[in-house]
């Protein structure tokens, strides 16, 4: 490959050579292997062809980062770029784009044609393929794979994980012609340490040369051990200083609360990680940085900057986190204190990597990492043409052992599992285009419905053990009778024993009061002896086996109705996709969004909506609700119902009356959308959640950002996250069919006012 400065590794001929032959590839290689090299032949083949590319990530920082690198390497003409909220150049050869856009494009509805949105496209790269897994979003990735015509080569590149092969073979199945290049190559190999909070002035390597756990390394004690409470006593300035004395810096620090990325932060105040010039560099790049973005002057992190350290999480503007990457790219930044989130493909390669604990709070309590985690965080560690070793340090924790750090450190990848979720605008978008059948199939070509095996796998396991123990279970009876015969002679038996004993009673109580006994009673005894004779024909009643053969007998009716449950539970594994989205159609027949399973005016209108419940926000719009409002209540109402339950306890401030009036009269739209989704069995969010909707209010109607960001303890990225939703669902409606004039006009209005500094740096 000529094209390149540098002689490619192996992996990265093989996977140029597949897209030389016309055919699409699936790439999967640690973090940092180099897969972006196998997107630029793509690119560089585009170019020579006259044809057109498509560069698709998950995330729109990262696409924002790709058509910046590549409007360098390739002249800014020649590059476009489309998120939710920008389009820049839409029609250039190379256009970076969110995987989101992408799919959108593909439905046809919002970009318009298909034909005219995919002219001269003859590759796509899908970046980050591993994000299938993503709960949330993953579904994007499968509907992009299964629309994407066949004439179009996807060049698919992925994280390390368990089932490529199968990834592969799925892609080969709905697309075309796919081939695997799968490597565990690493140009920069990882050394793994381990902090022993009882030797704190050195790291410990974790393995030894042949790959058994370091003997010398102890188990954490618990934090309330002896009576000490060591829950206050951090290490993190000790871990610093020894990544610094071993030369491993710079590194980047994951924990998972942000409240920690400060507070450790802060903690390694005054360590010296920058020298007197170094320092200098980052005052004079922050003073140009500020003079652009004057709403970070007078930030009280400045400080930590200058002397090398940083938090980075989504609590911070975002503005300051691109700050944060660049000095950390010049290398002036010597330690980053970040959340897992830093780890999804942000260029910012580190020569360490520390893992505050293998171990994670979710709200079901402490969890391990996942393989798959912990090699997304662990593979930041090492650059390539500037270490020769990537350090990768995990913190001793009383929730984890030395030997669970180990067995994850040398664990494979987890499996991609399949997030496939039909949704209101799916069913709408796929009955506009196809019939009933013809959306079947493409509800049946989903990775999650080809990958059902690997789902079904511990059910069929389970089912096994069950078929295996009723093997074992079968029993030869010595005298040849049937189960069904002792079956009858148990029956016998309990009603011979139940009649004997109710007899005993009766004589006790007749013989207490010297009754004499009635033509009844001697009668009921009688029938009670030929019981007897009755049971006394079977060989059960002087069979030895006997209690073998009825526990069996009992076990075995319990085993196979256990099956039966599991034999239910596979049918509805393997058409719970086709089952999700009649449930959706169902409900859209319901509220006069399908006729004849073709969407009626409203369905097109909702086909076009993308939101977690299209269907929700598509009846607060034709409730009429919003029409009468002003640009900052539109906005505060928006808000309320895109912004996601928060687990931390946050006060409503007061937000004005008629947007509250608004969010009373939506209740009763929710609640009715709840019933309805119970009954069929349907998981869309409904929010209404007023958070932030005073903030919103007071921003559009001009208030400083001070003002806004003052009135309530939370971070600053999240009150710009909520905004951008806001922009987001206002902007989609200026662009959907059928909604009124005057609504158009608020939220444009709205959108002008919410998009100014703070808010609208990307």
């Amino acid at each position: 490959m000529s094209e390149f400065p540098f002689e490619l590794d192996d992996f990265q001929k093989e996977a140029c050579n597949i897209i030389d032959d016309g055919q699409s590839v699936v790439v999967c290689a640690p973090t940092g292997a180099g897969k972006t090299v196998i997107a630029q032949h793509a690119i560089n083949n585009a170019i020579k062809e006259g044809v057109r590319i498509f560069y698709t990530t998950p995330l729109k920082a990262l696409s924002n980062q790709k058509f910046y690198d590549f409007s360098e390497q390739y002249g800014s003409d020649n590059v476009g770029l489309l998120t939710g909220d920008t389009s820049i150049n839409r029609n250039a050869q190379i256009v970076v784009m969110t995987t989101e856009v992408f799919r959108n494009m593909l439905y046809g509805t919002n970009f318009g044609a298909v034909a005219d949105n995919l002219k001269d496209v003859k590759y796509v790269v899908l970046d980050e393929v591993h994000y299938m897994n993503d709960e949330q979003r993953g579904t994007v990735w499968e509907e992009s794979i299964i629309y994407c015509p066949t004439n179009i080569q996807i060049i698919a590149l992925s994280a390390t994980v368990a089932n490529c092969q199968e990834l592969t073979d799925w892609i080969n199945t709905v697309h075309s012609k796919t081939k695997l290049v799968n490597t565990d190559f690493r140009p920069v190999p990882l050394r793994f340490y381990y902090f022993d909070s009882s030797q704190p002035f050195k790291l410990l390597p974790l393995l030894t040369p042949s790959g058994q756990i370091n003997n010398k390394i102890r188990p954490e004690k618990p934090q309330w051990s002896k009576g000490r409470d060591k829950r206050k006593k951090s290490y993190v300035r000790q871990i610093i200083s020894n990544l610094q004395a071993q030369d491993m810096l710079p590194a980047i620090f994951f924990t998972f609360s942000r409240r920690k990325c400060d507070e450790q932060m802060e903690k390694c105040s005054g360590l010296e990680l920058n020298t007197k010039e170094e320092q200098q560099k980052i005052k004079d790049f922050i003073e140009e940085y500020i003079a652009q973005n004057p709403h970070l002057y007078g930030n009280k992190n400045i400080d930590y900057l200058v002397q090398g350290v940083a938090s980075h999480h989504a609590g911070l503007l975002p503005a300051w986190k691109n700050l944060v990457e660049k000095l950390f790219q010049q290398g002036l930044i010597k330690v980053v204190f970040a959340t897992e989130t830093l780890a999804a493909g942000i260029n910012m390669p580190a020569r360490s990597t520390v893992i505050s604990s293998v171990s994670k709070r979710t709200d079901a309590g402490h969890r391990m990492l996942t393989a798959n985690e912990f090699l997304q965080m662990s593979g930041r560690a090492g650059r390539r043409g500037m270490d020769e070793v990537g350090y990768v340090t995990v913190v001793g924790t009383s929730f984890q052992s030395p030997d669970e750090v180990a067995e994850l450190v040398l664990s494979d990848s987890n499996p991609l599992e399949s997030k496939f979720s039909p949704s209101y605008s799916m069913v709408l978008n796929l009955l506009q285009r196809f019939s009933l059948e013809e959306s079947k199939e493409l509800i049946l070509k989903s990775f999650g419905y080809y990958s059902s095996d690997y789902r079904l796998k511990p059910i069929l396991f389970q089912m096994e053990q069950y078929d295996k123990e009723l093997e074992e279970r079968a029993f030869a009876c010595p005298y040849k009778l049937s189960d069904e015969d002792m079956a009858k002679y148990d029956r016998l038996r309990f009603l011979y024993v139940q009649n004997r004993q109710t007899y005993k009673k009766i004589l006790k109580q007749e013989k207490s009061k010297h009754r004499p006994l009635s033509a009844e009673v001697i009668e009921f005894g009688n029938r009670n002896k030929q019981e007897l004779h009755q049971m006394q024909q079977y060989q059960c009643d002087v069979c030895k086996f006997y209690k073998k053969h009825a526990k069996n007998l009992e076990v075995i009716k319990r085993l196979l109705s256990k099956k039966k449950k599991l034999e239910k539970e596979i049918e509805n594994q393997k058409d719970i996709y086709w089952n999700k989205f009649l449930a959706h159609r169902a409900v859209l027949e319901q509220y006069g969004y399908l006729s004849n399973d073709y969407p009626t005016q409203q369905g097109k209108t909702t086909s076009q909506i993308r939101s977690e419940n299209e269907l929700y926000l598509s009846e607060v719009i034709f409730s009429g609700l919003l029409e009468e409002l002003t640009p900052s209540q539109l906005a505060g109402v928006i808000c309320a119902i895109t912004t996601e339950d928060i687990r931390t306890e946050i006060p409503y401030i007061p937000f004005s009356e008629p947007v509250r009036k608004t969010l009373n009269k939506i209740r009763n739209i929710k609640r009715k959308l709840e019933k309805i989704q119970n009954e069929n069995d349907i998981e869309a969010p409904l929010y209404i959640n007023p958070y932030f909707s005073s903030m919103i209010e007071l921003w559009v109607e001009g208030a400083e950002w001070e003002t806004v960001k003052g009135s309530m303890d939370i971070g600053e990225g999240d009150i710009v996250r909520a905004f951008k939703r806001v922009v987001d669902v206002l902007r989609q409606l200026t662009v959907i069919d059928n909604i009124p004039e005057s609504l158009v006009f608020t939220a444009r209005d709205a959108i002008e006012k919410i998009l100014r500094e703070p808010v609208d740096v990307d």
